[in-house]
């Protein structure tokens, strides 16, 4: 195994914390993996990773050396794809993660696009809303909705999404349409759980000021699907952006409440590390995927 090859191999190890992931992933033996380990440390004179039963780490020279890692690796990828043609015909694996419904709305389908454009471009497309750990689980970029509030990695704003307070009109038949913030305390809603564990609130912007209410309802959950067909099921208002339940809409199903005082809209990021030296190939699905996204600003 070459140095460069040992590098790669290094990082890898320390980005996913565990000797077996990283042989899985390179599709190198285990015992292969433990001697170029033994064979780096021993060339350096040093102990660079930490080793546990269930758990490896980077010691302080560790990380000294896999922060060296990562700029010559990144500069070695950079020269070589000037003279390669990279950065005309960018190839290879990009892997990404896609808040679902935006991803079913605005980009799957213009894949087609996408790979006609680039057709030597592999994706690898996560869909969910789950935490992703770019770094320990190999992940290019992501996109995700609200303000970025991790500052290891850095964010591109793509889109500003319109939000709207709604129920369906059969909720709205039974309860009664609220004209007033006190009225519409009264009411149930469709409680949606965050990344913290807790109900997100619902906003209103009332003369540039926002105020914030949370309702009670009888039903609580943690996925968009769940949470605008519970609604449209009769169980209480819910506050979306309006791409997702503008059908329902313009069909009766839904009605919109206090349009006057909306929500502000919601931010739509690209996310990405900031150690991370960004590829051709994951520039161009960056720049496709705000371009995807324009449509909703």
């Amino acid at each position: 195994m070459d140095r460069l090859d040992a590098m790669h191999l290094f990082s890898r190890i320390v980005e996913l914390g565990s000797f077996t992931k990283a042989a899985d992933e390179l599709q190198l033996p285990r015992a292969s993996v433990s001697l170029a380990v033994q064979q780096l440390e021993a060339r350096l004179g040093v102990r660079l990773l930490q080793r546990t039963t269930r758990h490896v780490s980077a010691t302080l020279d560790g990380l000294a050396y896999y922060q060296r890692c990562q700029q010559i690796l990144q500069d070695v990828e950079e020269a070589e794809g000037v003279f390669r043609g990279s950065a005309s015909r960018p190839r290879g694996k990009v892997r990404v993660d896609l808040q679902g419904t935006q991803a079913l709305h605005f980009i799957l389908p213009r894949l087609g696009e996408f790979h006609a454009r680039y057709p030597e471009i592999e994706l690898e497309i996560g869909l969910g809303d789950r935490f992703v750990d770019l770094v320990r689980e190999g992940v290019d970029c992501v996109l995700r909705s609200g303000e970025p509030k991790d500052s290891s990695l850095v964010g591109r704003r793509v889109a500003l999404l319109a939000q709207v307070t709604c129920a369906s009109r059969d909720y709205l038949d039974r309860r009664g349409l609220p004209r007033s913030l006190e009225e519409f305390r009264a009411h149930d809603a469709v409680n949606y759980l965050g990344a913290n564990g807790r109900s997100l609130a619902f906003e209103f912007l009332i003369e540039g000021e926002k105020r914030a209410l949370q309702l009670r309802g009888p039903v609580t959950v943690s996925n968009a699907y769940g949470y605008t067909a519970c609604c449209l099921a009769g169980m209480g208002f819910i506050q979306v952006p309006r791409y997702y339940v503008e059908k329902h809409l313009r069909s009766g199903e839904l009605v919109e409440v206090f349009p006057d005082w909306a929500p502000a809209p919601m931010p739509v990021s690209v996310l990405y590390p900031h150690a991370r030296y960004l590829s051709p190939r994951v520039r161009v699905f960056i720049e496709w995927l705000a371009e995807c996204m324009s449509v909703a600003c």
